[in-house]
């Protein structure tokens, strides 16, 4: 970060402090070009003829493991519908509710948790998609549709994206699909031919990555799984794979009794996990599948909130940290909350019943190392895994300067007015997919969310905030849900 300055850049702003990769640092002056694309960070920089960042700066948190359509159901399920409500028949609420989506309704229900997830400081996402036929099961007349829309969604919301398209095939361990399911199903190539479509669509957008997720051992055999998967990183040999494992007491019960072995100790053996995956939930693991996680270097994907929610139970996230995993990441998008990344932490004081027993090696700061653990200040590489971005690309990351390549910094500005009416210009420093710097953004229409949310805006590699909030700086206001 110290060098020669570069001759000029499309727009610089000074920051009062922001949070970097060896600390916080006063005064810092943050160049962006003209593509949006963060290509200088110079703490303790004069501050004259600069505009003001009106608070401190952080990096904006990815978010590791989002089904944008799961929000049109928020407290849908929020009661009793039997003497024993569980995580299976919570799934019976949703899928009364994916039998209502048209594209229409998912591109507007995305577009609206998009800039809610830009709201609580996360500036890019991992969709795990699948909701990808037709009401009736059957392909639309373009079978990239819905993963279409929900790209449209991101562009429209201003969001890093990571589209994970899913495979979903069985109704269970050796079990067909039932009516419920047959939105998400697809065979191996049918998902191999969307992928290398949505590869294409999203081609040249350093904003933008396309991966696979097997949606769990119990909606995808294992005994073909390997080469499906090698069929993605023939397509891309660095892009990522999100599965669902051990969620479930039941799942691990369930694969036992038809394979043989506990899920996570059938990926280990019967396909081979690398970096290259997220493991999400991963929630009851014994101790050998635990050892072999880590060493493996996958990530095990937490999501404390919808955990919670559906009583999955507690990862075994002392015992995992204590072994130096490569990365864990305890963000996600609930279907009945809205994100948070505390809940990883509080959930396992109540199981230990101590304080701060989270904290990495040489953390004092719960709230720091809430921050600094999903951003990875210390090692980016984490943080650009998580959400499917190569290691060391910084694409959400401060990695840069006048002697690296320019990275697509994302921040998030944290702001002591409590109000979104002040008439300021906000930083907002857009490609021309957007608003140009210091513009306010389209007043949302009268009609329906995805009109509203339909401007256009590209990603903002500065994210104003009010009131403690991020938002993007081209939404004077939030436009009212489409579900309401």
């Amino acid at each position: 970060m110290t060098g020669a300055r570069p001759a000029e850049a499309a727009q610089a702003y000074l920051a009062p402090a922001a949070l970097l990769p060896e600390g916080w640092r006063a005064d810092v002056r943050l160049e962006v070009g003209a593509d949006g694309q963060l290509t200088g960070v110079w703490p303790g920089a004069p501050a004259a003829g600069l505009p003001r960042l009106p608070g401190p700066v952080l990096p904006g948190l990815p978010n590791l493991h989002s089904h944008a359509f799961q929000r049109a159901m928020a407290g849908l399920a929020e009661h009793r519908t039997a003497v024993e409500d569980s995580f299976w028949t919570w799934r019976e609420a949703m899928y009364r509710v994916v039998a209502t989506l048209d594209p229409d309704a998912l591109q507007a229900i995305a577009a609206w948790l998009y800039v809610e997830c830009l709201e609580g400081g996360f500036t890019s996402a991992a969709e795990f998609h699948y909701l990808h036929q037709d009401t009736d099961g059957r392909p639309f007349s373009d079978p990239a549709e819905m993963s279409l829309r929900v790209l449209a969604a991101a562009d429209s919301a201003g969001i890093g994206l990571s589209l994970l398209p899913v495979l979903y095939q069985a109704g269970g361990f050796g079990q067909p699909p039932t009516a419920g399911q047959r939105r998400f199903l697809h065979s191996d190539d049918g998902l191999l031919d969307l992928i290398a479509r949505l590869r294409a669509q999203v081609a040249g957008r350093p904003d933008r990555r396309v991966g696979m997720a097997p949606h769990s051992l119990r909606a995808v055999p294992i005994a073909g799984l390997a080469a499906v998967v090698a069929g993605l990183h023939a397509q891309d040999p660095t892009a990522p794979v999100h599965i669902h494992v051990a969620e479930q007491e039941a799942e691990v019960a369930g694969m036992l009794a038809h394979a043989g072995q506990r899920p996570v100790q059938a990926l280990l053996d019967r396909v081979g996990i690398d970096p290259r995956w997220c493991l999400v939930h991963a929630t009851h693991l014994d101790a050998a599948e635990l050892r072999g996680l880590v060493a493996s270097g996958a990530v095990a994907g937490l999501c404390p909130s919808t955990e919670a929610n559906l009583g999955d139970g507690l990862f075994p996230a002392r015992d995992y940290l204590a072994q130096g995993p490569s990365a864990w990441a305890p963000t996600a998008v609930s279907a009945a909350t809205p994100p948070r990344s505390c809940g990883c932490g509080l959930g396992q004081r109540l199981l230990l019943r101590r304080r701060t027993v989270c904290l990495p090696p040489g953390e004092v700061s719960v709230g720091g190392g809430l921050w600094r653990g999903p951003c990875a200040v210390a090692l980016w590489p984490w943080a650009c895994r998580w959400a499917g971005w190569p290691s060391g690309s910084g694409r959400t990351g401060w990695s840069c300067g006048p002697t690296t390549p320019p990275c697509w910094g994302w921040m998030v500005t944290i702001c002591s007015t409590p109000s979104f009416s002040r008439q300021e210009p906000r930083p907002s420093t857009r490609s021309d997919r957007g608003c140009a710097a210091g513009e306010r953004g389209p007043t949302p229409a009268p009609r329906s969310a995805a009109r509203r949310l339909s401007s256009g805006a590209g990603p903002h590699p500065l994210i104003g905030c009010r009131g403690g909030k991020a938002i993007a700086p081209g939404w004077p206001r939030r436009p009212r849900p489409p579900f309401a």
